[in-house]
């Protein structure tokens, strides 16, 4: 049996359309790495100029209120599954988690551990439910006996980061 040509081109046209639209629609799982002289950048092209300390920002933020910044830190660790969040130093000795928009970037699963950054996005106070902190507790490699162990919501620091640069 013969298929028609104008069948099989039709069909392939349907096919690649298709898949264009899809891939629009999801973001990249690949990091976009840009450079800026001394960093390594992920997702959206920033520059450190008019970052504000760690300090600066925990005392002009409240409970709830997202603040649109740009921010210097010091990275604790990074996601080992896949670099899709990392935890950084707050002034206080406690943490901030970072996620990055849409999962649109990831960073390096290892090696950022007491690396200089800068954030830019939208940071703020908010509640993290049990699952949450569980999910992030195996996405850092903890055991299952230290996972089990939590048991409360959790008021904590987080940030959603459009652009992130590493300290080289």
């Amino acid at each position: 049996m013969k298929i028609p040509t104008t069948l099989v081109l039709g069909l392939l046209l349907c096919l690649s359309a298709s898949a264009l639209a899809q891939s629009e629609k999801s973001p990249s799982l690949t990091p976009q790495k840009t450079t800026v002289p001394g960093y390594t950048g992920y997702g959206e092209a920033i520059t450190p100029d008019g970052a504000i300390t760690m300090e600066e920002f925990a005392k002009s933020s409240t409970a709830g209120d997202a603040l649109p910044v740009k921010l210097k830190c010091e990275v604790i660790t990074s996601c080992t599954k896949k670099g899709c969040w990392m935890d950084v130093k707050m002034p206080d000795g406690g943490m901030m988690k970072v996620r990055f928009r849409d999962y649109g970037f990831f960073v390096p699963t290892q090696g950022l551990e007491g690396k200089q950054a800068i954030l830019q996005g939208s940071g703020m106070k908010e509640e993290l439910d049990v699952a949450t902190l569980r999910h992030y507790a195996h996405d850092a490699g903890k055991s299952k006996e230290e996972i089990e162990k939590i048991t409360e919501p959790q008021t904590s620091w987080t940030f959603e980061a459009v652009g992130v640069l590493i300290k080289q």
